[in-house]
């Protein structure tokens, strides 16, 4: 696998080791249940259980590869490393797209923690690649299959917590 590296907010980076921890711990000796089971039915060349096991053995084993890796690689957003006021890693951005005149939320993250339906773009995509960088205020033209698009920045946020502040003893 190569080694490129993986950019993930602080939360992608959890959710990677829990994931990694419940292949390790769950799956994996579950799986390896399966796997004794169906050596006792007998003759494994016409086993389907057994070849069942054993192909999810192989989709885990590949998973939790791919996982080390990834976690291996991981490079953390720091959103204090990026201008405030500018459309960076880890900020929560509104847009409205001008021709339907439809507003959009959603947070800047790395590849591997895209997920459009729960309004995570990539940084990879093209809506996320023609934002960085741009302030509120900007309008953005996006390559799409349908056609040029433009999208209106209408709000930036960070998306990291607040820190309270530490009261004086």
């Amino acid at each position: 696998m190569n080694d490129k590296e993986i950019v993930l907010t602080p939360e992608g980076l959890v959710k990677l080791e829990q994931e990694l921890d419940e292949l390790r711990s769950v799956h994996r000796r579950e799986v390896n249940d399966r796997i004794r089971q169906a050596k006792e039915y007998g003759d494994l060349s016409e086993n389907a259980e057994y070849e069942d096991a054993k192909q999810e053995q192989a989709f885990i084993e590949g998973r939790i590869l791919k996982l080390e890796a990834m976690i291996r690689n991981a490079r953390l957003i720091d959103e204090s490393e990026y201008v405030a006021d500018e459309v960076h890693f880890g900020a929560v951005v509104k847009v409205r797209e001008l021709k339907k005149n439809e507003p959009y939320e959603f947070s800047i993250v790395g590849s591997a923690e895209a997920d459009p339906a729960n309004h995570r773009i990539s940084n990879e995509s093209p809506l996320g690649r023609a934002l960085i960088g741009h302030k509120k205020g900007t309008t953005v033209d996006v390559a799409t299959p349908r056609g040029l698009v433009k999208y209106k920045i209408e709000s930036i946020k960070s998306s990291a917590p607040k820190k309270a502040a530490k009261k004086a003893s």
